[in-house]
């Protein structure tokens, strides 16, 4: 049961907010991005940024392989595990001293993420956050595990 897939319910999720659900041991962050974050996301600005703008590494399923690295651009689905030497990194919202773009920290030495888990150059982290395989079975139920391809 511990691999088992997790259901979570994502319909009073707000835009900006993120809620952390356990699948396989591991924390999964979803996030309901807003309009201001995807528009954050495809600036030619943020992207120069970025060690693998175009998720070149294979750290999410070739459904996920996009500029949102998600199925849905408003719902960002990753493990929230630094890809580094394994802490759980943090979200800022933007409010607190990151020139209003909002992103994951990771206190324990310094990698940060935007909200695709894209990570920026010059951090300890050498890859992307983690996409899980997962699917929806209607607009507001997402199945973290498995995928739409393997049913």
């Amino acid at each position: 049961m511990a691999g088992a897939p997790v259901e979570a319910g994502i319909d009073k999720l707000e835009p900006g907010r993120m809620i952390t659900v356990k699948w396989r041991g591991k924390p999964v962050w979803i996030l309901r991005r807003t309009e201001a974050n995807l528009q954050n996301l495809r600036d030619s600005n943020h992207l120069i940024k970025l060690r693998d703008p175009d998720s070149s590494v294979g750290n999410q399923p070739d459904y996920a392989k996009n500029e949102y690295r998600s199925l849905r651009p408003d719902v960002l689905v990753v493990i929230g595990i630094c890809t580094h030497l394994g802490c759980v990194p943090t979200y800022l919202s933007g409010d607190d001293g990151t020139d209003g773009k909002a992103l994951y920290f990771c206190p324990c030495h310094g990698s940060k993420f935007d909200l695709a888990g894209r990570v920026f150059k010059n951090v300890p982290a050498p890859t992307n956050l983690v996409v899980p395989p997962h699917h929806y079975t209607d607009d507001d139920l997402l199945i973290i595990g498995e995928d739409s391809i393997g049913l």
